[in-house]
């Protein structure tokens, strides 16, 4: 296995957590995703975004 030592930095990554009414959360990669599960939820969650 190859190894990583030093080398290029990690990318980072750009996470859409959905969060609903009922504490269900999920993560999706884009924002379009994430807006069209909450309307099909109901349009009560909160759309967080997060960089890994």
């Amino acid at each position: 296995m190859a190894c990583n030592c030093g080398g290029t930095p990690r990318s980072t990554m750009t996470v859409y957590r959905l969060t609903l009414p009922n504490g269900v959360s999920r993560e999706f990669v884009t924002l379009q995703e994430a807006e069209a599960a909450n309307r099909r939820a109901g349009g009560g969650g909160t759309i967080v975004v997060e960089q890994r």
